[in-house]
């Protein structure tokens, strides 16, 4: 019987470093994007308040539970100088199709001009969407000036 147990223990053995072998072996997962790509520039007579110095417009779903919590977030930044508009899909899919827009919530960060300065892709804070906001009309007065840059 003691060979027998040595046996199944030298087998047991194997196929544990047969295992750690075929594990080690495996090819990394393709490269992913970070993110979804955002539009760098916007109609500004596509959304609210096309005089205002800012735009901050928030794409959404109305089937996606992060969009409502972004919706109440965005609104609290508009003022008489901040214009907010929201571009949910069923209500304004020419939007998204015309910026292409592929995934929400996206809340873009727009001067008077309609170029995009901050984007924000996912869940953000609204002390990060405030802070991006004030760093753009006013630059250096944020804690953390790059929150929602755009990568080049």
């Amino acid at each position: 019987m003691t060979i027998t147990v040595i046996l199944a223990v030298v087998l047991i053995a194997a196929a544990a470093i047969v295992a750690v072998v075929l594990e080690r072996r495996k090819a990394d997962p393709p490269t992913q994007p970070r993110s979804y790509p955002t539009p760098r520039q916007l109609d500004r007579t596509d959304f609210a308040r096309p005089d205002a110095p800012w735009l901050v417009v928030l794409f959404s779903s109305a089937t996606c539970d992060g969009c409502e919590r972004m919706r109440a977030k965005a609104h609290v930044l508009e003022s008489s100088q901040v214009a907010v508009d929201e571009a949910e899909f069923t209500a304004r899919p020419d939007l998204h199709e015309r910026y292409g827009v592929t995934g929400v919530p996206m809340v873009l960060v727009a001067d008077h001009e309609g170029v995009v300065l901050r984007a924000f892709v996912g869940s953000a804070s609204a002390t990060d969407l405030w802070a991006a906001v004030a760093e753009v009309r006013d630059p250096g007065s944020a804690p953390e000036p790059g929150l929602g840059a755009l990568d080049d």
